[in-house]
């Protein structure tokens, strides 16, 4: 375990202690809102890491590296991005499977384009929001977006 989670978890013992002593009831009652919400999550949790396992599996690390990996400079930035355009993955997914794709040889910038594209950009509500806000508008916003996104990217890439 890194210093970091030892550290985290340390500050979340210390704050439940404290909770306690100040009002028990009231611990216990958000306590047990918490193991709820754990058992309602925990399907998702599984199906994200099940979804993860399967990417990881089935996609091979040295595709990964020289596909959008850090060497593939520009293109590989696009690619990241134009996939983070047009997938439909929860966030909630995405982070995650970022960071499996980093330790198999992912860029950074190319990350940052991927969850910066999937968040802002909705290629698969297109229709939709081409109809509710008009054409030119979803166009824009989308064309935009992508263009924000780009340069997020590029900022991240040279932070990190």
């Amino acid at each position: 375990m890194s210093l970091t989670a030892v550290v985290i978890d340390s500050l979340v013992a210390i704050c439940l202690l404290l909770s306690l002593i100040k009002d028990r009831e009231k611990t216990k009652t958000a306590l047990r809102i918490a193991w709820n919400a754990v058992k309602r999550m925990g399907p998702s949790v599984l199906a994200i890491i099940a979804v993860i396992g399967l990417i990881v599996g089935f996609i091979p690390a040295q595709w990964i590296a020289s596909t959008i990996g850090s060497e593939k400079g520009v293109l590989g930035l696009l690619i990241a991005a134009a996939l983070g355009s047009v997938l439909f993955i929860p966030a909630l997914i995405a982070f995650p499977l970022a960071s499996s794709l980093l330790k198999m040889g992912a860029g950074t910038m190319a990350m940052a384009a991927f969850i910066t594209t999937l968040t802002m950009i909705g290629f698969v509500f297109l229709p939709l929001e081409i109809k509710e806000l008009g054409k030119r508008f979803a166009l824009l916003r989308n064309g935009l977006s992508f263009v924000v996104a780009l340069v997020i990217a590029l900022i991240m890439g040279l932070i990190l």
